[in-house]
Formats: C-alpha cells, sequence, structure tokens
C-alpha cells in the first residue's frame, strides 16, 4: 500500500486502537461470566440466558454495519468519547435495572456503543504494513486487560454483589481505557501527519475474496462463540467452585493473550494454511478435553488450549481479510462478523444445552472449528482444476 509510519507513530497509533479495541471486546470478553452471573442473579433458565448474548451482539451487530459507511467522514476523537461514555453508562443502567425488558435494552444498548470503539480500533490498524504484528499486539493488549478484570470479578465483586458488581465495575473501567482518546487521531483525513509517504489510491469496492474471507470467520466463531458463552455454565455442571471459576477464566484471558503475542512475533512467515491447520489441531484437542472433563483438571486444561488455539484463528483471520482489502472497507466487518455470531452462536448453544446437556454444544464447536481448513482445502483444489484446464 505504499504507506511508512514513523516508529514513534507506529507505537501510539497500536496503543490507542488497542485500548479502544478492549472497550469494545469487553462485552465479548466477560459474556460467560456476566451470563453466568445474570442467570444466578435472575434466576434465568438457559434459554433466556442465550438470548440475552444475542440481544447484546445484535445491538453490536447494527453498530458495525453502519461502521464502513461512516468510519471515515466522523472525528475519531469524538467517537472514542461517545463509545466510552455510551458503553459506560449503559453497562451502569444494565447495574441498576430490575425487569427483564429493561436489561435486554441495556445489553443491546452495550453492545451498540461497544462495537464503535471495537470498529475504531480495527480501522487505525488496518494502515500498519505488518497485518498480523498489528492485530496480534491489538488482541494481546485487549486479552491482557480482560485477564485482570476476571481475576478480579469473580472472588470480589461478583460474589458478594452479583451481577450489578460486575456492571459497576465494568463502567468504571471502560471509563479509565476512554483516557485512550488522548493518542486517537482525529480522523481518516489526518493520517497524513502519521505518514512519511503518501497512500496509494485505494480500491472502491471490497474485494470478493474479502468477503468470502468474512463469512468463512462468521462460521468459525458461531459455533465456538456458542461454547465460550456458556463455559462458564459447563463448569458449573462439573462443580467448578466460583474461586477456580474466577482462575480459569483469567488464566484463560492469559493465554490468549500470548497466543496473539505470539502470532505477533510470528507475524508473515507461517502461511495461513499451516497456521489455520495449527489453530484446528489445538481447537480439537481442547474440545476433546472438555468433552471428557469430569472435574476441574480436565475442565482447566481443555478451556485453555481451546482459547489458545481460537484466538489464533481469528487474529490469522482477521489479518488475513486487512490484507486482501487495502480499503479498509472489510477489516470494520470483522466485529459485525463477532456479533452475528455472537447473536446466533449463545441461542443455539442454549437450545442445545438446554435439550440435551453439554456434548451438542461441543459438537457445534467443533463444526465450526474445520470451516477455515475445508475452505482452504477447496480453494487449493479449485485453483489446481483451473491450472489443469488451462494446461489442457
Amino acid at each position: 500500500m505504499g504507506a511508512t509510519f514513523k516508529p514513534q507513530n507506529v507505537v501510539a497509533l497500536m496503543l490507542a486502537a488497542s485500548l479502544a479495541s478492549t472497550i469494545g471486546g469487553l462485552p465479548f470478553n466477560t459474556l460467560p461470566v456476566l451470563l453466568g452471573s445474570l442467570a444466578d442473579s435472575f434466576h434465568l433458565p438457559p434459554e433466556q440466558v442465550g438470548l440475552l448474548g444475542s440481544i447484546c451482539f445484535g445491538g453490536y451487530l447494527l453498530g458495525t454495519l453502519g461502521a464502513p459507511v461512516w468510519m471515515n467522514r466522523l472525528n475519531w476523537r469524538w467517537l472514542t468519547v461517545v463509545g466510552a461514555m455510551g458503553t459506560a453508562l449503559c453497562f451502569a443502567l444494565s447495574a441498576m435495572v430490575q425487569a427483564l425488558p429493561l436489561l435486554y435494552v441495556s445489553w443491546a444498548c452495550t453492545g451498540f456503543f461497544a462495537s464503535t470503539m471495537t470498529c475504531l480500533g480495527m480501522r487505525m490498524l488496518s494502515d500498519l504494513p505488518n497485518k498480523e504484528r498489528a492485530f496480534g499486539v491489538r488482541q494481546g493488549v485487549e486479552l491482557s486487560v480482560t485477564a485482570a478484570v476476571l481475576f478480579a470479578l469473580p472472588p470480589l465483586l461478583i460474589a458478594r454483589f452479583q451481577y450489578a458488581g460486575a456492571a459497576w465495575a465494568l463502567a468504571a473501567l471502560v471509563l479509565l481505557l476512554g483516557l485512550s482518546v488522548f493518542w486517537v487521531p482525529s480522523g481518516a483525513h489526518a493520517r497524513s501527519t502519521l505518514l512519511t509517504d503518501a497512500l496509494t489510491i485505494q480500491p472502491h469496492r471490497t474485494p470478493v475474496k474479502a468477503w468470502w474471507a468474512l463469512a468463512v470467520l462468521w462460521l468459525f466463531l458461531v459455533g465456538n462463540v456458542g461454547l465460550w458463552a456458556f463455559l462458564e455454565r459447563i463448569g458449573v455442571h462439573l462443580s467448578v467452585s466460583a474461586t477456580d471459576m474466577g482462575v480459569v477464566f483469567a488464566v484463560l484471558k492469559l493465554l490468549g493473550s500470548v497466543a496473539a503475542f505470539c502470532i505477533a512475533g510470528v507475524g508473515a512467515r507461517w502461511s495461513l494454511a499451516r497456521g489455520l491447520s495449527v489453530t484446528l489441531l489445538g481447537l480439537m484437542g481442547g474440545l476433546g478435553l472438555l468433552a471428557s472433563a469430569t472435574g476441574f483438571g480436565f475442565y482447566a486444561a481443555g478451556a485453555w488450549l481451546w482459547e489458545f488455539a481460537f484466538t489464533c484463528g481469528c487474529v490469522l483471520q482477521t489479518a488475513h481479510i486487512a490484507r486482501i482489502d487495502p480499503s479498509g472497507r472489510a477489516i470494520v466487518l470483522v466485529p459485525g462478523a463477532f456479533a452475528l455470531a455472537s447473536m446466533v452462536g449463545p441461542g443455539v448453544a442454549g437450545k442445545l444445552m438446554g435439550a440435551q446437556g453439554i456434548e451438542p454444544v461441543l459438537w457445534f464447536a467443533l463444526a465450526s472449528s474445520v470451516v477455515p481448513v475445508l475452505h482452504l482445502l477447496l480453494s487449493k483444489k479449485s485453483r489446481l482444476n483451473q491450472l489443469l484446464v488451462h494446461a489442457g
């Protein structure tokens, strides 16, 4: 793309984008703990718990679908202020409501404002040349913050104040992370102040390959997000204590952070096929451990291995989408893929778990996990057939 950033501006941009994205990622990254505390506070069955997750990401999806239209037109600093304030206020509102319909509304609005922050972080990073490093650092920072949150929430706040304690704490954290506004550039029109070379003219249309990559990412996400939403409930079913659950989820996000930084370190040296193949093996191993778990040990090991591999898969596919669409439009639709998967996945997983227990949820996640590798195999077969036809 011909753009070369000054080193000091690269660091500032990556930090600002990562912190902004962390705000947007909080509803997703804390989803099992929040849904579990909601289930306990409001005595909700699995079907309603899944519906709450889907409603939250319905609002998230609405925000992301508009992002390709207005992200390059609006002032990014004002977007940061509005997105952070809106997310914090909605978390606070959800802590105060008692009626279930109002809880649905507050969660939908939380998703909407959070999506602004995720899309903004994605858009800022899409201009950096090393996609794996940029999005790996973003994911690593996001999950490191989440790990710290998950160390504190279950034992210190949820155990004493239930869902309300968690929601107030997240509202305060969002306001703190909103201070990233001081490092955010004013907008896409101001990027020339960050560049030493001019950007080349970018295509006006999103490439067809980018749309296919987004579809594959969504299929990869839907079953795994469904499992993620009920990972805490699986632990409850296995009689894992609240204290041990806090350790599981905190370490899980630390390992996710390590996975993201590993991909950032490897960069583009691994091919997409090799990276996704290793990811699939890790996901299969994690799901196998969860399927055979009878207590804390296998449950923790399975959750940790699954998270490590899942994070690798997400970063690799996000970097791939950013690379094949230089315009930056497809990358801001990645949060939309997460949102749509988070609308469908928890709802389907809730129905599966409510009717048949844990095992169908694990099969649902496995079916999603194989999609990226199957897509690569089919693509290679199609290209081989085209070469044979031309050669003939």
